[in-house]
């Protein structure tokens, strides 16, 4: 029997940023997108997952929150008080697409150091 697999990466959007409508509302739609294809997917031995992380320490998140005036107040959200790198999120990935998550289908992992439980 195939079991297939179906990641999508999506922001850390479960909560309402200010100033970033059209942003939050696409991946609050890749959000639903995920579950509902995990309910129409799941009979056929697709799970579907998302990747949500909050600010990535890739060259462009460097650029954009390298300065103390931009990141300090995101960090002050941030339980964890920093931000995610590259290998945390990839080893998110390769947790749901193994098959040690083989029970995990229609849901949104957050990789943000607990940003959502603010």
């Amino acid at each position: 029997m195939c079991h297939s697999r179906l990641l999508w990466f999506a922001g850390d959007v479960q909560a309402a940023l200010a100033d970033h409508m059209v942003y939050c509302g696409t991946k609050g739609a890749v959000d639903m997108l995920t579950r509902t294809m995990a309910l129409e997917l799941g009979p056929h031995n697709i799970r579907v997952n998302s990747v949500n992380p909050t600010v990535v320490m890739t060259a462009m998140g460097k650029l954009g929150w390298s300065t103390a005036e931009k990141a300090d107040s995101m960090l002050a959200k941030i339980p964890l008080g920093r931000f995610a790198e590259v290998h945390e999120v990839v080893d998110a990935i390769i947790f749901l697409l193994s098959d040690k998550s083989s029970m995990v289908s229609g849901i949104s992992l957050p990789v943000d150091g607990g940003f959502l439980a603010c």
